[in-house]
């Protein structure tokens, strides 16, 4: 399977999480490459940021500049936030190298984590997809994360 995503170069990952923390990326731009981009640029670049504590404000943020709602059913979704979060971080651990961001990208995307539809192993729709899931972290009800890093 080919990636869906992918990136040529540092600056263009930088871009998008430059976009991303000033809440000037173009919506259409904010793909699910570009989330996994955000990630990994505020992980190793942003030392000032802890994405953790700051991510869910820069989300609900970047969705006001952007006009998408943060509500019950759209926007800002904590699980899926701290699910990415946990994933991003082992993944960088996982690597034996010390890859640029547009390569750490590109061998993200290369793995089930490239597919938009890599948190339906580990939840299951109608629970990511509730308003408690939206609002707080629900750990996965099938699948652990850590079970799922061998790639």
């Amino acid at each position: 399977m080919a990636a869906l995503y992918h990136y040529n170069s540092e600056a263009e990952v930088i871009r998008i999480g430059e976009g991303f923390a000033s809440a000037t990326l173009p919506k259409a731009e904010w793909t699910h490459g570009a989330h996994w981009a955000a990630a990994f640029w505020l992980i190793l670049k942003r030392p000032d940021i802890n994405p953790e504590r700051d991510m869910p404000g820069m989300i609900r943020r970047y969705n006001d500049a952007v006009g998408t709602p943060n509500t019950d059913s759209e926007g800002y979704h904590e699980t899926i936030t701290r699910g990415s979060l946990i994933i991003a971080r082992e993944f960088i651990a996982q690597q034996a190298d010390d890859p640029l961001l547009h390569d750490l990208c590109d061998r993200l995307f290369a793995s089930r984590f490239g597919r938009n539809d890599w948190l339906f192993e580990h939840w299951s729709k109608d629970v990511l997809f509730s308003a408690k899931a939206r609002k707080q972290w629900v750990a996965p009800n099938l699948n652990p994360l850590r079970a799922c890093l061998g790639n």
